[in-house]
């Protein structure tokens, strides 16, 4: 059904896996999900696992850029900022590294992620950049050997659902599906639900105003309109006129990554994640005592969406 009141309200890319995210106004999307979303992602120098905000929460503060340039051999480049007070210096990488350019870099045939191995290559800078490697500032920034990596061609195939027992699709860094969607309403319910229980079970006093911001729990489309929660009965979606159905194949269960706050990268003791536990469980046949805010997409062919964008849902 159309529904002519909601709409996409923002829409989000997050280029490496747990970094800060980038607000765009517009953005083409594969049935991998959208464009430069978690393409990169870091790994320990060691065993090539992933490395999250989960275990390191200040590598949220780490800040890619898009500076796209059709004119460019590679389209552009992702530009990488830290904190000032962590003295590492910025760096610039191809954008779309044509396969000239990953013949040259390092390639790792079995990067670990859910104990899933794929391939990667670990990215060089460009000649502009600083003298040391993306790797070396990195593994200074962790304060331990690590890498920067952009993802092979080997597919990441994403797990069947309760709904959809033979789903056929690929992800690339993303945990576990291509694309999350979340309501903005949801977010504001869930504040209020916040407010309702500070004081208790750790949540602090300042949470009787601070806002909770739904960048925490990095979705790519935001929708306003629909009410709180709305996404938990939409099974698919079409955004704009003549796109691809995105079809919803279960909902987002949720850790502690949310508690991580984008400005500081420090993780709350208990918000949002005590509170979602009080009202958000059993909404996930396959995880009923795991809380659940936004849903899991996966595209059923390519696009775009802008920001404005009607939303049509089934």
């Amino acid at each position: 059904m159309t529904m002519a009141n909601v709409r996409v309200s923002k829409i989000l890319i997050h280029p490496i896996k747990s970094c800060r995210g980038i607000p765009v106004q517009r953005s083409r999307y594969t049935p991998e999900g959208l464009e430069f979303d978690r393409k990169w992602c870091i790994i320990q120098g060691k065993d090539n696992t992933v490395i999250t905000a989960r275990e390191f929460p200040k590598m949220i503060l780490i800040a890619p850029q898009i500076e796209a340039d059709p004119t460019s051999p590679h389209s552009g480049v992702l530009s990488v900022t830290f904190p000032d007070e962590s003295g590492c210096e910025p760096f610039s990488m191809p954008l779309c590294p044509s396969q000239a350019i990953l013949n040259r870099w390092k390639r790792i045939e079995k990067v670990m992620m859910w104990h899933v191995p794929f391939d990667a290559y670990i990215c060089e800078a460009l000649p502009s950049s600083p003298s040391r490697s993306p790797s070396e500032i990195l593994s200074s920034y962790f304060g331990r050997p690590v890498h920067l990596v952009y993802k092979g061609a080997q597919p990441r195939a994403c797990d069947a659902t309760a709904t959809h027992p033979e789903l056929e699709a690929t992800a690339v860094f993303q945990d576990c599906f291509p694309l999350m969607v979340l309501s903005q309403e949801s977010t504001t319910r869930i504040e209020e639900e916040l407010r309702d229980h500070v004081g208790t079970q750790g949540i602090d006093e300042r949470w009787a105003t601070d806002k909770l911001v739904i960048e925490r729990f990095r979705p790519n489309i935001i929708f306003e309109g629909a009410g709180p929660f709305a996404e938990d009965s939409w099974t698919e979606i079409r955004i704009g006129t003549d796109a691809s159905i995105i079809r919803l194949v279960s909902k987002c269960t949720r850790c502690l990554l949310p508690n991580v706050s984008p400005e500081t990268g420090e993780r709350d003791k208990a918000v949002p994640y005590k509170t979602l536990m009080k009202f958000r469980t059993g909404f996930d046949p396959q995880n009923k005592m795991k809380p659940c805010v936004g849903c899991n997409g996966v595209p059923m062919g390519a696009g775009e969406i802008r920001v404005g964008d009607e939303v049509a849902a089934r």
